[in-house]
């Protein structure tokens, strides 16, 4: 069953990246900057929750807007989305527990509710949940709305296993980190759906990134490096260009050097 047809002067090739180490890698890279972003907007700036969830959310509709509209694929204005998503998830999370009282838990089985059913609708409206090559619009859209519930779940479940289970910034990390490597472990060994393993890597890496974005912001007392949040972000930001930037030479020597097919990456 496939639905999903070209719309005219649409683009004909994927307006979303191609999943490989380095996909991987800048969406750790970005959670880290989106919760340090968002903590900074937030708190540093003293706006609160309300605020900084209008400025965070009128940001994500600029960046996505121009993103969808696009007719051509833009590895700055795609990661610019991710940033931006992780940033209002980071918003969502916390506005959900500490100004609605929901706390982690039950914010936690709303999130993984929205997106369940942001998948159902996506398969019913596509005819598939293919995550590459995404080329309709409708499609697009419905991966973006997919990646906001994705990473306010992360958010949501990085702070539960902190702040209620009680566990260091360190220790949520590794155990975020255990989940990713056997969801790495049954797409090598195994022939589990790809896609199913896709979006419970990109759930996971979310609070892995977080709680690296606790560590490095958080007081020394609190098993945190004690750095401040916008200086946190800054080193992110630049560390995360720079890995963009070798992705995008490797990926053009790729290109003029093509190499048989594997299955390198969670994309299908």
């Amino acid at each position: 069953m496939n639905r999903e047809h070209v719309v005219p002067g649409a683009p004909t090739y994927s307006k979303v990246a191609q999943v490989t180490i380095f996909f991987w890698i800048m969406k750790v890279l970005a959670t880290t900057l989106g919760e340090t972003a968002g903590d900074f907007i937030s708190m540093t700036l003293g706006l609160g929750y309300y605020v900084g969830l209008a400025i965070t959310f009128s940001v994500l509709g600029i960046v996505l807007w121009t993103q969808i509209g696009s007719k051509t694929f833009h590895p700055v204005l795609f990661w610019t989305a991710i940033i931006a998503t992780t940033t209002a998830g980071t918003e969502i999370s916390d506005f959900m527990d500490r100004s609605m009282g929901l706390g982690y838990f039950a914010g936690s089985i709303i999130l993984v509710t929205g997106l369940a059913l942001s998948l159902a609708v996506w398969y019913h409206r596509v005819g598939n949940l293919r995550v590459y090559p995404i080329t309709a619009p409708s499609a697009e859209s419905m991966f973006w709305l997919a990646v906001l519930f994705s990473n306010s779940l992360g958010t949501a479940f990085g702070d539960y296993l902190v702040d209620d289970v009680g566990l260091s910034f360190i220790q949520g990390a590794l155990v975020t980190a255990g989940i990713i490597l056997a969801v790495a472990a049954l797409h090598y060994f195994t022939q589990m759906n790809d896609v199913l393993l896709f979006w419970i890597a990109f759930v996971f890496t979310r609070p892995f990134g977080a709680t690296f974005g606790d560590f490095l912001t958080k007081p020394l007392d609190a098993g945190g490096l004690s750095m401040s949040r916008g200086y946190a972000s800054l080193v992110t930001l630049a560390i995360l260009l720079t890995v963009l930037y070798v992705s995008m030479r490797w990926s053009s020597e790729r290109r003029s050097s093509p190499a048989p097919a594997d299955r390198s990456d969670l994309s299908r």
